[in-house]
């Protein structure tokens, strides 16, 4: 039998476990592994060389210097994983089932960047991960499989990374299979909702804690950027203060500080007024000149 011949894309944990079980399926093919430009996978890289496979990093794959480069064989499909170029037409359209990407996104919703930040900040109680055609807009192609999972007040931006890492290759893989398999059925994304919504990438600056927020909005915002993202951050004066972790007080509702000052230093933790209540911070680091007595002064 015919092998079914892909071209991956890709970066990250997800790229490698998804590339790690297509590798294992003796009726799939990979003719290449293409890694990001600007940052090239060493994992994806190593994975490729151990399957004598094409590793290529190119700068523009939309390019013909692109194409000229890679494996001239037939392909079925091009299969993207954290890949951070656009695909264009013509790239799109080179394979016979054209190409495919997986989302860390409920779509036709949080599509765009930074995804599992952006759901805890808004306290979504779900996402997504969906694999979709891919077409020249941002994450708009039609739904070919998409898996909802919850969100608890237990889950932070690394606990939803993990999961995420896990539900990206499975979903993939089962798209994949169903593709070859001729079983695979999509839907527009018009279809669910006409417009959806987009998230813009966070930047520098972005991290900045605004203490004049409500407590539930501190505590959203500080577990969508605990490690391994940047963390939250604040300042004693000139100095600055890394938050990776607070808890909210719901015995307490109303203060009679402005939202900033710090209230009680415990041995390791201290409380901050909030708009609406209190805050206890309970994992942070600071400048080795602060001490955790200097929050009082």
């Amino acid at each position: 039998m015919k092998r079914f011949v892909i071209g991956f894309f890709g970066d990250g944990p997800w790229a490698h476990r998804a590339l790690k079980r297509l590798l294992g399926n003796p009726e799939l093919a990979i003719a290449f592994v293409c890694s990001r430009h600007r940052s090239p996978d060493p994992i994806l890289a190593d994975l490729a060389h151990q399957a004598a496979i094409p590793h290529i990093v190119h700068q523009n794959v939309n390019s013909d210097s692109f194409i000229d480069l890679i494996p001239k064989v037939e392909y079925d499909l091009f299969v993207s994983m954290s890949f951070d170029q656009i695909f264009r037409s013509s790239l799109i359209e080179y394979p016979r089932l054209q190409s495919i990407n997986c989302h860390a996104g409920k779509l036709p919703f949080y599509r765009g960047r930074n995804i599992l930040n952006w759901v805890l900040i808004n306290d979504e109680k779900e996402f997504g991960v969906t694999v979709h055609k891919m077409d020249e807009g941002i994450d708009t192609g039609d739904i070919l499989a998409q898996q909802i999972l919850p969100i608890t007040d237990e889950d932070t931006y690394a606990t939803l990374l993990a999961r995420a890492y896990k539900a990206c290759p499975e979903r993939l893989v089962e798209t994949i299979e169903a593709l070859r398999s001729g079983m695979a059925t999509s839907r527009r994304q018009s279809d669910v909702h006409p417009i959806g919504s987009y998230c813009k990438a966070r930047g520098k600056g972005d991290e900045r804690l605004n203490w004049e927020w409500t407590s539930r909005e501190v505590f959203n915002f500080v577990r969508a950027l605990c490690r391994p993202g940047p963390e939250a951050r604040t300042w004693l004066d000139t100095s600055e203060i890394r938050i990776n972790s607070v808890e909210e007080m719901p015995q307490i509702r109303g203060t009679v500080v402005p939202p900033g000052r710090v209230t009680a230093v415990e041995a390791e933790c201290f409380t901050v007024a909030t708009s609406d209540s209190l805050v206890r911070v309970v994992e942070w680091s600071g400048t080795e000149s602060i001490n955790i007595g200097d929050l009082l002064s």
